[in-house]
């Protein structure tokens, strides 16, 4: 195997493990951050945005979003395009959805969120030519996914006894702090599609990794809805 089929290998092997620990470990915020929550009065804008860094950087259903979202995007000006829709969409519910108490499921928002890792990857796939003889609008679709997602990112904040003293400045710091966890990610994610890009292998096993996205998206919504049903079973 050489160098380029190493890296791609590395790059599959890396999508593989995002894919089963995103259905293994939740990213909930819990334990003694959820505990700094529950204590916090008035504003703390520096730790809410360490708490919004980390919680992107451990979403992998979001990661592996945006995965799909920038596999086949070679500019940085479509890059940034695509990645700031998704970042308003999820901005606004994250927001709007603490603020205005906007209560949805949280099990089912997450498998939606799932989905739509699946459905990103089919798209790359080229499914909605072949299947349905027609292309959704690409930046309409990571838009609309960007506001499931920012309800995803509410419902672990509603979760949590947030005091109304102080909320705004912490959300809003909250919300910066998601945005920097997510540049950093995908900075490193970038760099390692970038590599796997120049090698020769990329092409043959794109498609490959695509099939692998849509699975791990289909695990993730699977795993949620399951865990609705056993909630559902246990009340």
């Amino acid at each position: 195997m050489g160098k380029g089929q190493s890296r791609a290998a590395a790059v599959l092997l890396g999508l593989s493990a995002l894919a089963w620990a995103g259905a293994a470990m939740a990213h909930n915020i819990g334990g003694t951050d959820a505990a700094f929550v529950a204590a916090t009065r008035g504003p703390d804008p520096i730790p809410f945005a360490y708490l919004g860094a980390k919680h992107m950087v451990t979403g992998y259903d979001h990661l592996l979003f945006l995965v799909g979202v920038i596999f086949f995007l070679f500019r940085l000006k479509e890059i940034a395009l695509y990645v700031s829709l998704f970042s308003l969409g999820h901005s606004i519910t994250l927001l709007a959805g603490v603020l205005l108490r906007l209560e949805v499921e949280p099990h089912l928002v997450d498998a939606v969120i799932g989905l739509s890792v699946a459905y990103k990857a089919f798209d790359n796939l080229g499914g909605f030519r072949t299947v349905f003889g027609r292309q959704p609008d690409t930046r309409i679709a990571v838009l609309g996914f960007g506001l499931i997602h920012g309800f995803g990112l509410a419902t672990k904040l509603q979760a949590l006894n947030l005091n109304p003293d102080g909320l705004v400045v912490n959300l809003v710091a909250f919300n910066i702090g998601v945005e920097l966890g997510q540049i950093a990610a995908l900075s490193l994610i970038l760099v390692a599609m970038t590599y796997w890009r120049r090698s020769k292998a990329f092409r043959p096993m794109a498609a490959g990794a695509n099939v692998l996205l849509m699975l791990a998206g289909f695990v993730l919504a699977g795993d949620q809805i399951a865990g609705f049903i056993l909630d559902g079973a246990v009340s």
